[in-house]
């Protein structure tokens, strides 16, 4: 940009966010920032910006006082060029002085924002020289793709029982730098310009079906590549980490309600009595803090710890539940409430959700089972490792693993060989690569004889009612998940199923000011400075996940025409949630709106929920499991039918996916598989 075009550029910004008794935009590098994001990331954007300024410059803005300029954007902010500027200028005031726009964090104690990090660095586990020097003259008792919650646990459940594991995952072994760097753009809550694990942004597409049908090569930070994290722990490492038990009755859903026409819904082919066992061994194992009484789970056995603190919003929003019958209960959570299993509590450090923890306090697979896996001698960890495809002998079974280890295009090709397989690729991958893998007996792929590898494909839709109060009611510190009820994830009239309902998690400013406003607050200008300033310590949100009925049309096939860095097809993503789970989100969205508003919200807003497909980071169900390969890609151990020592251990297995968070239940299922699988090797 020339030295005019800049002046034109900061005369903006510094109207966009102007300085008054805090610092404005120009104040903390804000414009720097911009030009930065406009030369780089942004660099579409900037042929529209310069020609909006330079329609400002015939009427000498910069020149102008306040305002007048004010003035002149007041008649053109619904232009597209002013509506990305402001953007811009917002997601770098707002986000972590790093990003180079919010210098010192001012924004951040202008708003209240507190985030706290360990007064030493914490200890962690360390994955360098986990490998093998030659796998492939190796043979294992059982390969593991996926290093995630189920990988993790598979790794571990197996090693301890004496069998020679290799565990391979496609992402880096991050440390805590790098995954849990407070990069408030790059992170798995906000993924504005990449993300803090992986996979690469680069060499690893998709292609993503709109419902018009249109489809869109996607990278990995883009919403509709619905992305898991890569890397050891995979999204345990940065997940909100909430360890909910499905209820009974989610495991007998079509039982219950019947199926409705054009979906899938199905009984699971176990009952939660069957599953108990395997969940208390996880929230034991893993470690989870929670409440003994509340839940709606039978159970035999409290929490290892117990919850974490309340803080305001809880007490306020128990008020409101009072007023309206709603029971309620301190959810569970694997985060360290105590110190637990060798390492520190949790610190409440105000970026959970998203983030690696600062204090190693959040439980995931990457500082529990893992390590334990590895401490056995027994478990070889390779990173970097992309599954190219699964080998079957001549009579079906799996025994061979495929891989390229490496980044680059020219990454060496390893095969290895071995009695079994475990896959917990997530999934979107674990059906990729069921499908990729086609060959010998399997011509239709493993699994899949009767074109069930990649439908039902799942995750959550998030009914959300936000509201702002009069007093503050947010404190800045902790996970943020404080209270929730289950009154009505069963025993809706006219409904299918129903969700839990809770607050969420600390919301961190730079998404705040992307997600919280209400649809008429101003977006620039004193106007946003001041809403941004005043309420973000009284606006509060109550969530929660639906159960959603599957839908057959909703599914993972290959591409034809894309291929990864390695020239494998990638996944292509099309469908969407079937119609009847919109209806279930509209009536969890009015209890939602009834709770928050008792608990005295001045107030409320919500978002509308469109047609679309909603796999996200709790995809689920492209590998069902049932007692019937017609309708079903594994049995009841999640054993591929056809394959019986090829094994699912995510959320691919998943007939429905609960109206809760799905971890405890990827880790219990994983827990049950491999120690069946053990038992048989």
């Amino acid at each position: 940009m020339t030295p005019h075009e800049i002046g034109l550029l900061n005369a903006a910004i510094d109207r966009i966010v102007p300085r008054d008794k805090d610092p404005g935009a120009i104040d903390l590098g804000t414009h720097a920032y911009v030009r930065a994001r406009l030369a780089r990331e942004a660099a579409a954007d900037a042929a529209s910006i310069a020609a909006g300024l330079a329609e400002l410059d015939a009427k000498s803005f910069a020149d102008l006082d306040a305002p007048a300029r004010d003035a002149l954007l007041i008649a053109r902010q619904n232009a597209p060029w002013f509506r990305r500027l402001c953007e811009l200028v917002r997601e770098g005031f707002y986000a972590d002085e790093g990003n180079g726009g919010n210098a010192g964090n001012a924004s951040w104690r202008m708003v209240g924002y507190e985030p706290r990090l360990p007064a030493k660095p914490v200890p962690r586990v360390s994955y360098a020289k986990h490998r093998d020097e030659r796998p492939e003259d190796i043979v294992y008792d059982a390969v593991v793709i996926g290093a995630g919650a189920g990988g993790g646990v598979a790794a571990c459940v197996l090693a301890e029982a004496g069998k020679r594991v290799l565990l391979l995952e496609r992402g880096d072994a991050y440390d805590y730098d790098q995954s849990g760097r407070r990069d408030h753009l790059r992170n798995h809550r906000n993924q504005v310009y990449g993300h803090n694990t992986g996979p690469d942004l680069d060499g690893n597409p998709r292609v993503f079906v709109d419902p018009a049908g249109a489809a869109h090569v996607v990278a990995p930070h883009d919403k509709r590549y619905h992305s898991n994290a890569a890397g050891p722990g995979s999204g345990t490492a940065v997940y909100g980490a909430q360890a909910w038990r499905f209820l009974p009755d989610d495991f007998r859903m079509a039982s219950r309600y019947g199926v409705p026409a054009g979906s899938s819904l199905a009984d699971w082919p176990l009952s939660y009595d069957e599953l108990a066992p395997d969940y208390e061994r996880a929230e034991w194992e893993i470690g989870v803090a929670g409440s003994d009484t509340g839940h709606p789970s039978p159970r035999q056995r409290g929490y290892p710890m117990p919850p974490l603190p309340g803080y305001r919003i809880q007490s306020i929003l128990k008020t409101g539940a009072t007023k309206l019958g709603y029971s309620t209960f301190s959810p569970p959570l694997l985060i360290n409430s105590t110190a637990y299993n060798g390492r520190g509590a949790c610190i409440e450090c105000g970026s959970c959700a998203g983030f690696a923890c600062p204090s190693d306090g959040k439980n995931g697979t990457q500082n529990t089972a893992i390590p334990r896996a590895l401490a056995t001698g027994r478990c070889t960890f390779m990173v970097r490792a992309t599954v190219e495809r699964i080998e079957t002998a001549a009579n079906g079974e799996a025994n061979a693993v495929v891989f390229r280890h490496g980044f680059s295009a020219e990454a060496p090709r390893i095969r290895v060989r071995t009695r079994s397989v475990v896959i917990s690729a997530g999934a979107i991958e674990t059906a990729r690569l069921l499908l990729l893998s086609a060959g010998g007996k399997h011509a239709h792929n493993k699994g899949n004889d009767h074109d069930q590898v990649g439908r039902n494909l799942q995750g959550h839709i998030y009914p959300t009612a936000i509201g702002l109060f009069d007093e503050p009611v947010y404190d800045p510190h902790g996970p943020g998940v404080t209270i929730a009820t289950c009154d009505f994830n069963h025993g809706n009239p006219g409904i299918i199923g129903g969700g839990m309902l809770a607050d969420d998690f600390i919301v961190v400013p730079a998404i705040f000011a992307q997600t919280m406003f209400p649809p008429e607050a101003p977006f620039w200008g004193q106007g946003a400075k001041d809403y941004m300033r005043d309420n973000y310590r009284r606006i509060t949100q109550v969530r929660g996940p639906i159960q959603e009925i599957p839908n057959p049309q909703a599914r993972v096939t290959l591409d034809g025409d894309v291929k990864d860095r390695f020239g494998l097809n990638v996944a292509r993503l099309s469908g969407t949630a079937h119609p009847e789970s919109f209806r279930t989100a509209d009536y969890m969205l009015g209890k939602a709106v009834a709770w928050i508003e008792a608990a005295g919200a001045k107030k409320i807003w919500t978002s509308p929920q469109p047609m679309r497909l909603t796999a996200g980071q709790h995809q689920a169900g492209t590998a069902r499991m049932g007692d019937d390969p017609r309708n079903s890609v594994t049995d009841s151990y999640g054993r591929v039918w056809g394959c019986p020592n090829l094994v699912v251990a995510d959320a691919s297995l998943h007939v429905t996916n609960g109206g809760f968070n799905p971890v405890l239940t990827i880790l219990a299922l994983a827990y049950r598989n491999a120690t069946k699988l053990a038992a048989a090797l």
